[in-house]
C-alpha cells in the first residue's frame, strides 16, 4: 500500500508512455477519482451526516475523516476490480459524469436514488428526461466532473507486466480494504445509530448507489425478460349479476391519475378548491383518505393492477405476473388501454391498447405533449371497434408529472397566479409552484367532468361507472423535497396519500342493486391501491379465487 501512495506524489513517464503527461498505476488513478467522489460528490450525504452535530467539536471532525475514508475505501472497492489500463478511463469518466448528475438531482430535488428510482429513471421517455434538463445543470457539471475528466485526460495508466500488475492491484484492494474497515470500527457505534435512524443516507453515497443499484434491476428485468408472466386468474369467469336476462353490457372506466396527491385535491378539503366541477356533481363519491402503493409510476401502476398489492409486495412477483386487465379478458370483459403517459409497465402487454397522440387527438398535441382531454377524442368510435359485451377501459394521464406542472393545462386553467414556469423548481418560489400545480389539478378536474358527461351520455346503451385514483403523490418543496420517488418506508404523506372517487350511472347503481349511501360511508374511511384489483371484479361481476370479498369496497354496499 505504501509504494501506491508514493506513486501519488512521483509523476513520471511509464515505458512506452506518451510524453503529453504523467502516468500512474490504475489503482492510484481509481484511488484519486474516489477521494473526489468523497469529497465533493456527496453533499446530500455530508449534510445528512453533519445534521445535529456541532462543527465546533473536534470529535465531530475526527468522525468525518473516518467516515470520509469509508466512502473512499468502499468505492475503491467496488470500482477497482473493473479497472485495467485499457479501462480505467472510459470507466472513471463514465462514474464522474454519473455522480455529477446525480448529485445534481440529488440536491436539487431531494430525492434519492435506490432500485426503485433508478427503474423509474430507465423507463423515462425522452420528453419527460428533457424536461429535467435545466441550466443550473451546467454550471454544476464544470464544477463537478471537469476536474477528474481533465485528469483522467492529462494521465496515463502506467503499463505494467501482467503478473506484477495482479499482484499490486491485489495488494492495493486488500491495503483499501483494510484501512477502510479500522476507520469504520474506530466509529461503529456512531456510525451505526446515524445509518439506522437516518435510513436514506445509504442511498446518498454517489457513485455507488447508482452503480449497485443499476446492478440489481439490471439483474432484475434480465430473469423477468427470459420467462412469460405467470398467467393468474385461470378460474375467472362470470358471476350470476353478469348473465341475467335482459341485463345491459357495462362500460366501466377507470381513470389513471398522474402525481396527484390528495394534500392539494378540492374533494378532500383543500382550502383552494381544486375541483370546483366535480364538486358540483351531486352523485360523485370522493374517498377521503386513500394510500398509494408505491411513490413512482414505475411501482404504483403493476402494483395497483396486481392481486398482491402493498399488503403482500413482492416486486419479482408482479412484474412477473399476468394483471387485472388479464384476468378480465380471460373472463369475456373487453379491455382496453389509452396512454398519454410513458406506457403501461406491462400492465397491458398483448391487450388492446394505443397512445395518444396528433394524429388520435387533433388540437390537443404540441409535438411534445398531449394534453389530457385527448384520451376522450375519437374514444367512441375505438371502443366501438371492440367485440360486443362489457368493457374495462384504463386512460392513463399525463396528470400533474413534474417538474414541469405549467405545460400540463391549456392557458385557459391559468387560474392561480403567478406560477413557476421552469422545471428548475429551486427558481421559483414555493407558491409559484403550488399554483402551478394546483392549475393542473384544476385541468384534471375539468377532464374527469367532462368523461362523466361522456360517460351520461353512453347510459343511453350501456350501464357506466368512472373510476379514478392517482397512482402516487409530489413533495412540492415540504422539508427540502420535490417530485416523489423516495423509497416507500421513508416517503412523506404527500407522495403516498392520493386521491381517488367514483361516479355510477343511474342505471348501473339500480341494476346492481348498489346502495350509495353505503358506498359514501365506505368511502369516508381508509382506502388504498390494494382494493382496486377486487372492487373492479366486484364491479364487473367477475369470479375467481383471487378475489377477496373483504378487499371489495363495494360488495358490503350490494343489496
Amino acid at each position: 500500500m505504501s509504494r501506491l501512495f508514493r506513486t501519488l506524489s512521483r509523476p513520471g513517464l511509464s515505458a512506452g508512455a506518451s510524453a503529453a503527461g504523467p502516468s500512474l498505476p490504475t489503482d492510484a488513478l481509481v484511488l484519486l477519482v474516489c477521494v473526489w467522489f468523497a469529497a465533493t460528490g456527496n453533499g446530500a450525504f455530508w449534510r445528512g451526516w453533519l445534521d445535529g452535530r456541532a462543527l465546533a467539536e473536534p470529535g465531530t471532525w475526527g468522525t468525518v475523516a473516518a467516515v470520509g475514508l469509508v466512502l473512499v475505501a468502499l468505492q475503491f472497492m467496488l470500482i477497482a476490480p473493473f479497472a485495467n489500463r485499457w479501462t480505467v478511463r472510459p470507466l472513471l469518466a463514465l462514474l464522474v459524469l454519473v455522480a455529477a448528475f446525480a448529485g445534481y438531482y440529488i440536491d436539487r430535488f431531494g430525492i434519492v436514488i435506490d432500485t426503485s428510482m433508478l427503474r423509474n429513471v430507465l423507463r423515462t421517455d425522452v420528453k419527460e428526461a428533457r424536461e429535467l434538463f435545466a441550466w443550473a445543470l451546467l454550471p454544476h457539471l464544470l464544477l463537478h466532473a471537469v476536474p477528474p475528466l481533465w485528469l483522467l485526460w492529462r494521465v496515463q495508466p502506467r503499463r505494467r507486466p501482467l503478473a506484477a500488475s495482479w499482484w499490486r492491484r491485489v495488494l492495493a484492494w486488500l491495503a483499501v480494504a483494510a484501512i477502510g474497515t479500522a476507520a469504520l470500527l474506530s466509529v461503529f457505534q456512531d456510525a451505526a445509530a446515524t445509518m439506522r435512524n437516518q435510513k436514506a443516507l445509504r442511498f446518498l453515497v454517489t457513485p455507488a448507489n447508482v452503480a449497485w443499484s443499476l446492478a440489481v434491476v439490471l439483474g432484475q428485468d434480465t430473469r423477468t425478460a427470459t420467462r412469460p408472466r405467470e398467467a393468474i386468474g385461470l378460474d375467472a369467469s362470470r358471476g350470476p349479476r353478469a348473465s341475467a336476462p335482459g341485463r345491459r353490457p357495462m362500460r366501466v372506466v377507470l381513470v389513471l391519475g398522474e402525481t396527484a396527491r390528495a394534500a392539494n385535491w378540492g374533494l378532500n378539503g383543500y382550502a383552494r378548491q381544486t375541483t370546483p366541477r366535480l364538486a358540483a356533481l351531486p352523485d360523485v363519491i370522493p374517498f377521503a383518505q386513500v394510500t398509494s402503493c408505491g411513490t413512482n409510476t414505475e411501482v404504483s401502476v403493476p402494483c395497483l393492477f396486481s392481486p398482491w398489492g402493498r399488503r403482500q409486495y413482492d416486486e419479482a412477483r408482479i412484474r412477473g405476473s399476468q394483471t387485472l386487465l388479464h384476468v378480465l379478458h380471460r373472463a369475456g370483459v373487453q379491455v382496453f388501454w389509452r396512454d398519454n403517459q410513458s406506457g403501461c409497465k406491462g400492465v397491458c402487454d398483448g391487450l388492446p391498447n394505443e397512445t395518444v397522440s396528433a394524429a388520435t387527438a387533433p388540437g390537443f398535441c404540441d409535438g411534445e405533449r398531449c394534453f389530457d382531454e385527448g384520451l376522450l377524442q375519437g374514444l367512441d368510435a375505438r371502443l366501438s371497434s371492440l367485440p360486443a359485451g362489457d368493457q374495462f377501459v384504463v386512460l392513463h394521464q399525463l396528470g400533474n408529472h413534474g417538474p414541469a406542472y405549467d405545460r400540463r393545462y391549456p392557458d385557459a386553467f391559468r387560474r392561480f397566479v403567478p406560477v413557476c414556469d421552469t422545471a428548475d423548481l429551486r427558481r421559483c418560489s414555493r407558491e409559484q409552484i403550488v399554483n402551478a400545480y394546483d392549475n393542473a389539478l384544476l385541468y384534471t378536474d375539468h377532464v374527469l367532468a367532462q368523461a362523466i358527461e361522456w360517460l351520461r351520455r353512453a347510459s343511453a346503451s350501456h350501464d357506466t361507472v368512472l373510476l379514478y385514483v392517482s397512482d402516487h403523490g409530489e413533495s412540492l418543496g415540504e422539508n427540502g423535497l420535490y417530485l416523489h420517488g423516495l423509497p416507500y418506508a421513508l416517503a412523506p404523506d404527500e407522495q403516498t396519500r392520493v386521491p381517488m372517487l367514483v361516479w355510477f350511472s343511474d342505471a348501473f347503481a339500480t341494476g346492481q342493486h348498489l346502495d350509495l349511501a353505503c358506498v359514501r360511508q365506505r368511502a369516508a374511511k381508509p382506502a388504498s391501491h390494494d382494493h382496486l384489483f377486487h372492487s373492479v371484479l366486484g364491479l364487473l361481476d367477475v369470479s375467481t379465487r383471487l378475489h377477496d370479498p373483504a378487499m371489495d369496497l363495494f360488495g358490503a354496499c350490494r343489496r
